[in-house]
């Protein structure tokens, strides 16, 4: 586990630096991740073909370092990103994000697009409104879910997801969320098309139908399905979606 101190969001942010072959894989977790948590197992496959990849924990989640006077917008924590980045010092990268990951990774590449190879997002939120699942933590104040609502969800959910929110910060959670149904402007739609770099967008089976992948393949961009998975699709599937990224590089 590596670690560097943000000055954007004034604390310590870890990740794993696991070495291979090729351009290096940035991953960003969604709401109530970690990468850590959440992509070795995908990251191992054999079909990922051990190329190196950089797992990060964001500020908040997982072993990161979780202050309370961070905002946890998308837009702090892409810029969190973009400053870890310039760290490590990478000239060439490809960005995976997932969920709430996946906007943060499309403002990652706005402001990273001269060194980026590519884009792959799966299930990203694209407009405002959030998600089910944010709108129903973003309807409570964030004192009420910080007191109440963060161990109803604990308690209430049986998944491998939990093992992973218990490590986030219950008022990360609520700010991550009040961004997703704030939005962004110009929404992540319009700066997912508006990026130059190969993109891709990925979905898994069970998530469909769905509007946006209609949207965005009538606008030419590459959708990728996972098979046998949904919104969960790195537990789900790992081996699908190791495939399926180690695809979109070779094609790009």
């Amino acid at each position: 586990m590596n670690s560097f101190y943000s000055h954007h969001a004034g604390c310590y942010v870890r990740w794993q630096d696991l070495p291979g072959p090729g351009v290096p894989v940035v991953f960003i977790h969604g709401l109530g991740c970690a990468s850590s948590y959440e992509y070795p197992r995908v990251v191992c496959d054999t079909q990922f073909a051990a190329r190196r990849a950089i797992l990060i924990d964001l500020p908040g989640s997982g072993y990161s370092d979780k202050p309370l006077h961070y905002r946890y917008q998308t837009s702090d924590q892409a810029r969190v990103v973009a400053e870890l980045l310039d760290y490590i010092g990478l000239d060439a990268f490809w960005l995976y994000g997932h969920s709430m990951g996946g906007s943060i990774a499309i403002e990652t590449a706005v402001l990273m697009q001269p060194r980026l190879k590519g884009l792959m997002v799966s299930e990203p939120n694209f407009h405002a409104g959030g998600g089910m699942f944010s709108r129903g933590i973003a309807a409570q104040s964030e004192q009420e879910f910080v007191e109440e609502g963060y161990a109803r969800l604990l308690a209430g959910d049986t998944s491998a997801w939990v093992g992973c929110l218990q490590s986030t910060a219950p008022y990360a959670v609520w700010r991550g969320a009040t961004s997703l149904v704030t939005g962004a402007d110009p929404d992540w739609a319009e700066l997912f098309l508006s990026l130059t770099c190969p993109k891709t967008l990925i979905f898994g089976e069970l998530s469909l139908p769905d509007p946006d992948v209609d949207e965005l393949r009538l606008e030419g961009v590459e959708v990728k399905i996972i098979p046998d998975a949904g919104h969960s699709m790195s537990w789900e599937n790992p081996s699908a979606l190791a495939r399926t990224l180690t695809d979109c590089m070779a094609e790009n």
